[in-house]
């Protein structure tokens, strides 16, 4: 099976400071991948390339078969959907309207139909009518998600999908995310909670100063010695039961 996307040698540089370099990866239908490190590791920056956002120095992108820069807009709007960190509307537009924007400006019935599943799917029916702005920022994180899943893409980008929700909203969200990698979808999501990746991620990547430096499943890759070192603090591994699988957690600093 070819790789729904995949990126080989990329490298981003601005000015004199290398934002990535030489990084590689690949994501497979049904199957969600999720970029980690600390702040300033490059993972806002990989996941812009990946969609075709930012224009790498080197290295290339493929979506199945083709290169990015074959893609105009208009396919790109079709092979990807995009979930940046932070969602800036500033008029007027009502939840529905701002999920309608996943199809775009001209709507026919199936592209009606696509809306009300998402908005469905994500919960926020009930509050079609509302602002936009007047939504509580964990109200706001999931009508973007539906807006999203609207586009109705196979590949979803998402960068820091749960950063702003708490810990109930959070995992209604990623069983969503993680449904509809079940149901075929490829998701690759940028996280700072490394929690949220051990439970619901198929591999991780983990970046620093970047660099790629590590790969692989979760439970194998973000183990406490590679955490700790990637984050420059003791970063404890701890498996509470085989339902619930590993948790990971900073240790406290030794007190004098």
């Amino acid at each position: 099976m070819s790789p729904v996307i995949k990126c080989e040698n990329v490298s981003v540089i601005r000015g004199n400071a290398t934002i990535l370099q030489q990084v590689s990866l690949h994501a497979n239908r049904g199957e969600l991948v999720a970029i980690l490190g600390p702040n300033g590791a490059g993972k806002s920056t990989l996941l812009g390339v990946l969609a075709g956002d930012l224009e790498p120095d080197s290295g290339s992108v493929h979506f199945g078969s083709r290169q990015i820069s074959q893609l105009d807009n208009h396919e790109l709007a079709r092979t990807r959907a995009v979930l940046p960190q932070r969602v800036n509307i500033s008029f007027p537009y009502s939840v529905e309207e701002v999920v309608e924007m996943g199809r775009g400006p001209k709507l026919g019935a199936d592209d009606q139909n696509l809306v009300e599943s998402a908005m469905l799917r994500l919960d926020v029916s009930a509050m079609r009518n509302r602002l936009y702005r007047s939504l509580s920022i964990g109200e706001q994180a999931r009508v973007s998600m539906a807006r999203i899943l609207a586009q109705d893409t196979q590949l979803l980008l998402l960068d820091e999908p749960t950063a702003v929700l708490d810990i109930g909203q959070q995992e209604k969200l990623m069983l969503i995310v993680r449904s509809l990698v079940d149901e075929g979808r490829t998701v690759i999501a940028v996280f700072h909670d490394l929690n949220v990746a051990m439970s619901f991620a198929d591999r991780v990547i983990l970046l620093q100063n970047g660099k790629q430096v590590a790969s692989g499943a979760p439970r194998e890759t973000l183990t406490a010695s590679t955490l700790s070192s990637i984050y420059e603090h003791r970063i404890d591994v701890i498996r509470v039961n085989d339902d619930t699988g590993p948790i990971v957690i900073p240790s406290p600093r030794s007190r004098d």
